[in-house]
């Protein structure tokens, strides 16, 4: 069964552990089967790319990971 969120997509949240403590940023995506959230512009990797067809050179790319939803709050926006 699925879990219930009081977090939505689109909503401004702030990271309160980890390495990105204090940042806020709007919320992307729910992952509910991790219990998880992606934020944007927080949690970053770097991510490499193959040269495509789309994307002649390939090289590295920047990608917002998962965070776990106990790790964020809802702030007002």
């Amino acid at each position: 069964m699925a879990t219930k969120f009081k977090i939505k997509k689109g909503d401004q949240v702030m990271i309160i552990a980890g390495d990105d403590k204090g940042k806020t940023g709007e919320v992307l995506q729910i992952l509910t089967k991790k219990d998880a959230v992606i934020v944007a512009g927080c949690k970053t990797a770097k991510k490499a790319v193959k040269p495509s067809e789309q994307n002649k050179e390939g090289g590295f790319d920047n990608v917002e990971m998962p965070i776990h939803i106990s790790n964020v709050k809802k702030v007002e926006a």
